[in-house]
């Protein structure tokens, strides 16, 4: 099958490579336009488009995936299946139903828990104790389409938005490479999900990163750690200067 990639930071880096390793044929990478970054504002590419070129994939960062330009260019590359992974930009009806074999995301939750942006982090400061990939097929809604695969991992007491990342990272990547090969053999089953059961892990604010000491100490560690080691959780000392809190542990139970 020939394949699109769609993807932006280090997550869906995992993924690409994996497919690159497994000798897919890769088309091309759509990728986020390069953004300004740092106390300078530096024109900055994203991980995705930094791999690729290294590898020598073409890449594209189209503004928008609406309207004739993008249409063009699925028609020019004429993609089989388009593979998304954190690409940051919701896919409009035109850009799913083009391929023949549709549109597999991989996300970072076991759905239909923590459907949105920020799924790894919404995890870890609620307490779960488990996590994992969930490979689906794309509709128009916020991952609501029909689930394919499903890869667990554990949340261990001292991991971070960090350790979960790689280690997602790696799951989605195979768990990935385990549903295209299902696919290309016929077996692949799609299962509706139960909508009762969705959450939503809404975008990572600034509010949600100020620690409240009133609340227990797990729950004050898990904060914590949910959004380490970014963008991290802060206090204020008493003289009003912010303090940002890279890690914590749970001294007594």
């Amino acid at each position: 099958m020939k394949i699109l990639f769609m993807g932006t930071p280090d997550f869906a880096v995992f993924s690409l490579r994996s497919l690159l390793e497994s000798n897919h044929e890769i088309l091309g990478v759509i990728t986020q336009p390069d953004k300004p970054k740092g106390r300078g504002y530096t024109l900055t590419p994203p991980p995705v488009k930094v791999y690729a070129l290294e590898k020598n994939i073409p890449v594209y960062q189209p503004n928008t995936l609406r309207g004739e330009e993008f249409a063009n260019l699925l028609q020019e590359l004429s993609p089989d299946l388009i593979i998304v992974v954190a690409y940051g930009k919701i896919l409009p009806a035109n850009v799913l139903e083009y391929p023949k074999h549709g549109c597999i995301n991989v996300h970072g939750s076991l759905l239909p828990a923590y459907r949105g942006a920020a799924p790894m982090q919404r995890a870890i400061m609620e307490g779960q104790l488990e996590t994992g990939i969930t490979t689906m097929m794309m509709d128009v809604g916020l991952d609501t389409g029909d689930m394919l695969l499903v890869g667990k991992i554990a949340i261990e007491e001292n991991d971070n938005f960090e350790t979960i990342h790689d280690k997602l990272g790696a799951c989605g990547a195979e768990t990935l490479l385990a549903t295209i090969q299902e696919l290309r053999a016929g077996t692949l089953t799609r299962t509706k999900q139960d909508d009762s059961l969705a959450t939503y892990a809404a975008k990572i604010e600034k509010a949600d990163c100020i620690i409240d000491f009133t609340k227990s100490a797990d729950e004050v560690h898990n904060q914590i750690r949910g959004l380490s080691p970014i963008p991290l959780s802060f206090t204020y000392t008493p003289d009003g200067k912010m303090l940002k809190v890279c890690a914590t542990e749970v001294a007594k139970r």
